[in-house]
């Protein structure tokens, strides 16, 4: 995967790098996978608008993914490698042998008619979803439940990996994309390799009505705000005095605002650098 950068022949191309899509199949999305997306534009049931910045956007199909990986010791096909509206991965249709198809987050190197295969069986390979306790040591890993079945809710967007560095007891110990050290049940799966389509940092979108077509609507700074609108607004001229925070006056830039009795605390060995 890598990207374009397109010739300076409008205003909006001058600085403008796109995906070039090569390792993507070209094929139809699945049908029986793909579901209706309806946009809220940031209101809530009343219309009141509780999200700042989101409306418009180009419309969009839901691609139902299998984060969980359930379908134990049946080998599958990768039958193409899709692009997503609503992730920066790519994902890939992975058809079993018993017919089902799923989609998976697509694995950096996952290629077209590749196998894959999920499970106590299953060989530590690019694509396969193995439990913590299966996987060697030292292996890049993606797609990581923090609790067995719940489904992998770690490092899922493009590019990302972290890293089995080691086993003690009924835990495993991983180093996540932020640089924290945590425990995790071993009984808990993870995708073999990191994420594909790791070049999306690299994508500027050169112009601001390319945001619009992804449904994100202008930012106003709070300094530029008045007084009444925002805590740093005010002040003549250009005027940016007073601590940094958010329009409610939480402080930000060092303010923790994790809960320090927080249950979770002890499975956390080395804090996220900062």
């Amino acid at each position: 995967m890598g990207v374009r950068k397109l010739k300076p022949v409008t205003p909006g191309q001058r600085f403008k790098v796109v995906s070039d899509f090569n390792t993507l199949t070209g094929a139809k999305s699945e049908k029986s996978l793909v579901k209706g997306k309806s946009k809220k534009g940031g209101r809530n049931n009343s219309g009141k608008m509780t999200i700042r910045n989101v409306g418009g956007g180009h419309k969009q199909k839901y691609r139902i993914i299998d984060f969980k990986r359930d379908k134990d010791g049946i080998p599958a096909t990768i039958k193409s490698v899709e692009y997503d509206p609503n992730r920066s991965a790519r994902i890939a249709l992975a058809v079993y042998v018993d017919g089902e198809k799923r989609y998976i987050i697509a694995p950096n190197g996952l290629q077209q008619g590749q196998t894959i295969m999920s499970g106590k069986g299953a060989s530590p390979e690019i694509g396969n979803a193995l439990y913590l306790s299966d996987i060697p040591l030292g292996t890049v890993i993606s797609c990581i439940e923090m609790r067995p079945g719940q489904g992998a809710s770690i490092a899922r967007s493009a590019g990302s990996f972290a890293q089995l560095s080691a086993r003690d007891g009924k835990y495993a110990i991983i180093k996540l994309p932020s640089g924290e050290t945590r425990m995790i049940l071993t009984t808990c799966k993870a995708t073999i390799g990191a994420v594909g389509n790791s070049d999306h940092a690299l994508i500027v979108s050169g112009k601001a009505g390319r945001n619009r077509w992804l449904g994100r609507r202008p930012r106003v700074r709070g300094v530029v705000m008045n007084p009444v609108d925002h805590p740093m607004g005010g002040g003549e001229g250009r005027a940016s005095g007073g601590h940094p925070r958010s329009r409610n006056g939480i402080p930000a830039k060092g303010y923790k605002t994790r809960t320090p009795k927080k249950e979770s605390n002890r499975y956390i060995i080395e804090r996220r650098k900062k």
